[in-house]
């Protein structure tokens, strides 16, 4: 069964990894014993795993792919992006992915790595990708697109990225993966907005677990330009580390304990976040792992998205 035809029929639930840089890095995330294996014991749907930045990292990728699909336990999926990639070459790789029994992809221009201007490609948006897969590949691929309930921050209003959101979907594809987004509210406007707009796709909705000071304002800030409400911002100040918690030897005297707390109530923050997801009815839940189980294990058990066998 398709991820597509599990959220026609269900909530769905899965989780986002990363390809490591180093062979000690994957040894943990597909080895033996490692974060794979454990995530697989909560039954996930699906398990995407991301390029590396600026799309990099593309051989590693597809050994995590690989990885899960040889397990039998769940769905792989990749991400795909237009960054430096040509129409013969996106069709090399995607032939490659079908090879390997890898048919889900999520469709992206990509992040523009630091100075470029464009993606150096033959495309240069979601929607050219989604159309090319379509026409080159038919329905060999089960086709996810992002979509950012605050806006792409390169679009130039909310209106326009809906526009582009319905794009894509006319172009083929089976359901939207949507960025992190903390202000509720907003997310709940934009998804009466693009229901609306006839976008009638699942919406699989993307959780990044509040576990780090300097990771969070990482994430919000320098990719995404999202809101963070009030109450996420106090839970930052309460355990602010000084003098930042991006200085790699802080003075603050209380680092390790000030860690610890603002851990604790990121997870409780994440889980109050999940249950407001549900209660909107949204599709599905995609918690991003950050190649790590213990944390994720625990926001899962105690969110009631599944139960740990």
């Amino acid at each position: 069964m398709s991820v597509a035809d599990i959220l026609d029929e269900r909530r769905a639930f899965s989780f986002e990894v990363f390809p490591p840089k180093t062979d000690a890095g994957m040894e943990k995330l597909i080895g033996e014993g490692g974060v794979l294996e454990h995530l697989y014991e909560l039954n996930p749907d699906y398990i995407s795993c991301t390029y590396g930045a600026g799309g990099g990292n593309v051989g590693k990728n597809l050994e995590v792919l690989d990885a899960i699909k040889a397990s039998g336990k769940t769905t792989p999926v990749t991400h795909f992006t237009c960054i430096g990639n040509t129409k013969e070459g996106i069709k090399e790789q995607l032939n490659t992915y079908l090879e390997h029994g890898v048919d889900h992809m999520l469709a992206l221009r990509g992040d523009l790595p630091f100075g470029w201007t464009g993606t150096n490609g033959d495309l240069h948006y979601a929607t050219e990708l989604v159309a090319f897969v379509r026409k080159e590949f038919g329905d060999k691929f089960t086709i996810a697109v992002a979509g950012s309930p605050e806006g792409h921050i390169a679009c130039r209003s909310l209106d326009a990225d809906i526009s582009f959101l319905r794009q894509k979907q006319d172009e083929g594809a089976d359901y939207i993966m949507t960025q992190l987004c903390w202000d509720m509210e907003q997310f709940e406007r934009w998804l009466d907005k693009i229901r609306n707009a006839g976008i009638w796709l699942p919406v699989d909705v993307g959780i990044m677990p509040i576990l780090d000071q300097a990771a969070t304002i990482n994430m919000a800030l320098s990719r995404n330009g999202c809101v963070m409400p009030r109450e996420l911002c106090e839970i930052i100040s309460k355990n602010w580390i000084f003098p930042n918690p991006f200085d790699k030897e802080p003075f603050d005297a209380n680092v390790e304990g000030k860690k610890a707390s603002f851990k604790e109530a990121g997870i409780e923050y994440t889980i109050k976040q999940i249950d407001q997801y549900r209660a909107m009815g949204i599709d599905g839940i995609h918690l991003y792992a950050l190649n790590k189980y213990e944390d994720v294990t625990r926001i899962v058990k105690e969110s009631g998205l599944k139960d740990y066998v």
